[in-house]
């Protein structure tokens, strides 16, 4: 690959270096400049510009991304399409990662142009959560340099996997002693049946016991005729081997397999089977919902996969789970974060509709009727059809009868007393009221009611602030439409905005984190200001 600065004359069929900004338009980097683009930077007075130019022996960065990644997968992985270089592997099902990680360290250390980054081994995931992004980190890369990646995973098959959560018949033994509290069996009976309802398990049967090994054992036999798993939290803490809870499994005839791991808190866990069926003693904290050494063999459990007791001594690095100084906030859950682009953001639907309609003449078009209904819900209902949870409203002028026509009754009607001040009121409005760890803004006007709920999942689908796609806005050939997705990132300069235009001053400023959205419809252009227009609406077949 040769990079560097070529006339423009010369660069057709290379890759473009950097966003370049021309007076007609916008070239993105990892463009691939053809003749027709030649031609308009000579025009816009562009002689040169920095690009790359692959060699017969070379393969762009995308498809380069593209075949490892795809080659990575294994069972539950879904791929994403290559942008930029990046190629990204996703849950699709609630389950553990599996990693090969020696083959994996194998892979980043063939060339520092190819990278494979990973969550931990068996982290807990969800549908939709990113599990590795392969990154090339020029242009392009020799195919040679590919060849070698494509050697090492063939030798190994597929590298990442989901082992998915299998729905299980959890049993529960509790035991108490004369001064154990009611309150605390309440307690780690609610926590447990929380844990395993969060994995997509039952509980079978809970059972509250005297602490003796006899009553012990006859309960590990009842339970394990019907129970998947059994679990076990004693009345006082599990000391030795020969303990109250480990004895009672081996008079029952079961197996004690481990006592103890390197996990902080969960020391003093054990494991051990029953006529195959496996059986965890409880530690302590697992009476709390906090993140411990019992969550970690649970799950693995439950995604049927063996634990042995090499498995559970391999678990000390990285397990002082205890929160220190270095940590920071607590940890508030034992769930991962999950990936916030997609359909696994937190989006907001912003409908503006507060305006005063001073082209309609007398009429208010938010409530004038397109195709049997009032204008405003038609975008109102196409957003009811997602999959997006909250949708807010702002309005104006006319509130109580723009308020009175809204049939989309979870939808949060916010009073915008300055709208004369133009649309940039409303949207600070819309602003104040979103919900906490809002991750985006669509903005939608309602007065475009050819929106449909497909052109709105195309936008989430395409949000990934991570990936540069921080503004998604739809197209028609080069002509942008509505709605616009914001990142939550661009939320203060929004509101520094002032008068009726907007946040459109922010696409130029940020233009290479706008994302245009192909869309091929005319309805995300199309928005109805005049009776003219309303008419033309309705009369179309």
């Amino acid at each position: 690959m040769k990079f560097g600065k070529v006339p423009t004359k010369n660069a057709s069929g290379s890759v473009l270096a950097h966003t370049t900004h021309s007076k007609s338009r916008i070239y993105k980097k990892g463009h691939t400049i053809n003749d027709e683009d030649v031609n308009t930077l000579l025009l816009d007075g562009i002689d040169e510009i920095t690009v790359a130019t692959l060699e017969p022996y070379d393969i762009s960065e995308n498809e380069a991304a593209s075949q490892i990644s795809k080659s990575l997968a294994g069972s539950n992985i879904k791929v994403t399409n290559a942008f930029t270089g990046r190629a990204n592997l996703v849950a699709d099902k609630s389950g553990l990662v599996i990693f090969e990680q020696e083959t994996l360290h194998k892979i980043n250390l063939v060339d520092q142009s190819i990278t494979v980054a990973t969550l931990q081994p068996y982290d807990r995931v969800e549908p939709g959560q990113l599990i590795a992004t392969i990154k090339i980190i020029p242009l392009a890369i020799s195919k040679q340099l590919l060849e070698k990646v494509m050697e090492l995973i063939s030798s190994s098959g597929s590298l990442v996997s989901v082992a998915p959560f299998v729905k299980k018949r959890i049993s529960l033994i509790l035991t108490q002693l004369s001064g154990t509290k009611d309150s605390v069996l309440k307690k780690t009976k609610a926590n447990v049946i929380e844990r395993i309802s969060s994995l997509g398990c039952e509980e079978l049967e809970t059972v509250i016991i005297p602490h003796d090994e006899n009553t012990v054992t006859s309960s590990i036999k009842t339970l394990a005729k019907k129970s998947d798993i059994i679990l076990m939290s004693g009345a006082s803490a599990v000391v030795d081997s020969g303990d109250v809870l480990p004895n009672g499994l081996v008079l029952a005839g079961g197996k004690l397999h481990h006592f103890g791991m390197p996990v902080d808190p969960g020391n003093l866990l054990f494991t051990g089977t029953y006529n195959e069926i496996p059986v965890i003693g409880m530690p302590g904290c697992a009476r709390s919902p906090q993140l411990n050494g019992f969550d970690w063999v649970l799950w693995r459990l439950i995604a049927d996969l063996q634990v042995t007791s090499k498995d559970i001594m391999m678990m000390g690095v990285g397990g002082l789970l205890k929160e220190t100084i270095n940590r920071g906030q607590p940890r508030e859950n034992n769930q991962t974060p999950k990936l916030n682009s997609g359909m696994e953001a937190k989006i907001v639907g912003l409908v503006l509709a507060a305006g005063s309609s001073k082209r309609m003449g007398d009429t208010n078009k938010l409530i004038a009727e397109v195709k049997g209904k009032p204008m405003l819900n038609h975008i109102l209902d196409a957003l009811r059809s997602t999959n997006l949870q909250d949708v807010l409203v702002v309005t104006g002028y006319q509130n109580r009868k723009v308020e009175e026509v809204i049939e989309n009754k979870k939808a949060k009607i916010i009073y915008n007393p300055d709208h004369k001040k133009g649309l940039s009121s409303s949207l600070k409005k819309g602003l104040d009221a979103l919900p906490k760890n809002t991750d985006g803004i669509l903005v939608c006007l309602g007065d475009m009611p050819l929106i449909t709920a497909q052109i709105i999942e195309k936008l989430i689908l395409s949000f990934d602030p991570v990936e540069g796609r921080s503004i998604c806005i739809p197209v028609v050939g080069r002509k942008r439409g509505n709605p616009v997705l914001w990142s939550s990132k661009f939320f203060p300069e929004i509101k520094k905005i002032s008068g009726d235009i907007g946040a459109k001053t922010l696409l130029d400023t940020y233009s290479d984190e706008v994302y245009e959205v192909p869309i091929n419809q005319d309805e995300i252009l199309i928005d109805i200001d005049t009776p003219e227009s309303l008419d033309s609406i309705n009369n179309a077949k």
